[in-house]
């Protein structure tokens, strides 16, 4: 008995790929993606501080990063202290240079995720 009488018809429709039911689907991968990031206020806790290795406020839309540990913090030459605003809509940005205090800056979150300085 051969190998092609064990496959039927249906069998060998599946194996095909249609362009309509592969855009689908990547449509709906990118509605979860995009769903699923939550924002600034969900990630981080408000009214605590969140030290970061860099600080760009034209990204748009604005992400923090990987947050660093207090023990990588002190390694660094410059970093960074974010801390959240209570409401979610701003945050305050110090930068640290050899551990000391070099600037302070405040900004919102715009809706669209970027930064605007207050």
């Amino acid at each position: 008995m051969s190998l092609q009488k064990w496959i039927s018809r249906s069998d060998m429709k599946l194996s095909v790929l249609k362009p309509g039911l592969v855009l689908s689907a990547l449509l709906l991968l990118a509605l979860v993606h995009t769903s699923s990031s939550s924002s600034l206020a969900e990630t981080f806790t408000p009214a605590i501080s969140y030290y970061f290795n860099d600080f760009t406020p034209g990204q748009a839309p604005w992400k923090p990063g990987q947050p660093l540990n207090i023990e990588e913090v002190f390694k660094n030459y410059q970093y960074y202290e974010i801390m959240f605003d209570t409401d979610g809509k701003g945050i305050t940005v110090i930068r640290y240079l050899k551990g000391n205090k070099e600037s302070s800056e405040k900004y919102l979150i715009l809706p669209d995720g970027s930064l605007q300085k207050k």
